[in-house]
């Protein structure tokens, strides 16, 4: 129980002020698209690697090996795979991954795929200082723009883990738009305590996501139980249902989960059903960001 009580005892002041603080404003969804395409189609994948390891002090070889299969073998066939179909994608890559694999930026950059923020060492934010938090996100865009020749634009947190100081380090970089919240299907304004903030969020969800099916710990409950297959058909009417609409369509991957032989297979049937479509735009997130905010400018 909090100093404030239980949440049934709040006044309305609070459970307005902890609801208010990051909320989302005006849609950002455009009336159209690059060269007048139907549907965005926003990939990206989340270069965690051992970081997932590292982060909570497992420094024994096995773990560590599941995490380093993602740079060793997960994006060598995503970039293969990306090439075919000439679709960008965005890489959200912890800073530790990046120094770790030396090369693997510069190939996402050589690709023509963007870079963006991803943490330190894929912390956990809302454990730590509002300091803390700072200090690592600050020091992985450093590290990221030296190793990839531009500074990154936006970023996912690690876990999509949105702390009370997230959104003032957001702004304090600069950074345009995030990747982390959960509260629309199309691109939206980001809120502050009620005032816009000109952050654009890049809504993320779940669904859209590999982890939560195919994750496997053996110490713990986590077990993949969804088939490869089944997994395809929600992506596929999730993007099906984007087109019907005229939206974007964006998901969240990680070369340690999708690059694995049986799974990479499923995006290879996706991307070949997507671009069996008319009016398919591929586009990092931040191409599709500056798109929605140049829709969105007076005219």
């Amino acid at each position: 129980m909090s100093e404030l009580g239980e949440p049934w005892q709040w006044d309305d002041a609070t459970w307005r002020g902890h609801v208010g603080q990051v909320r989302a404003g005006r849609s950002l969804k455009p009336a159209s698209w690059p060269g007048g395409a139907k549907v965005a189609v926003a990939l990206s994948f989340d270069s965690d690697h051992e970081t997932l390891a590292l982060r909570d002090g497992d420094v024994l070889p096995g773990k560590l090996s599941q995490g380093e299969y993602g740079a060793r073998v997960g994006v060598p066939r995503i970039l293969a795979l990306l090439g075919r179909h000439r679709a960008p994608a965005s890489f959200f890559v912890p800073a530790v991954s990046a120094l770790l694999h030396d090369g693997e930026v510069k190939s996402y950059v050589d690709g023509g795929h963007e870079v963006a923020l991803h943490g330190w060492i894929h912390e956990r934010n809302t454990a730590l200082a509002a300091a803390d938090e700072r200090e690592l996100t600050l020091r992985a865009a450093d590290t990221l723009e030296r190793l990839a020749g531009t500074r990154p634009v936006g970023i996912r947190t690690p876990s999509w883990d949105f702390s009370a100081a997230t959104l003032g380090i957001i702004r304090e970089l600069g950074l345009r738009y995030d990747s982390s919240l959960m509260a629309d299907d199309e691109p939206y304004e980001i809120l502050a305590g009620g005032e816009p903030t000109g952050v654009v969020e890049l809504p993320v969800e779940w669904i859209r996501d590999d982890a939560p099916y195919f994750t496997m710990d053996r110490f713990t409950s986590s077990r993949p139980y969804t088939a490869p297959r089944d997994v395809l058909t929600i992506w596929r009417d999730e993007f099906d249902a984007a087109y019907a609409e005229g939206g974007l369509f964006q998901l969240t991957m990680h070369p340690h989960v999708i690059g694995h032989r049986s799974r990479l297979v499923v995006l290879a049937e996706l991307l070949d059903h997507i671009s069996g479509h008319a009016g398919v735009w591929f586009g990092t997130h931040a191409q599709v960001v500056d798109h929605v905010l140049a829709e969105a400018r007076p005219r």
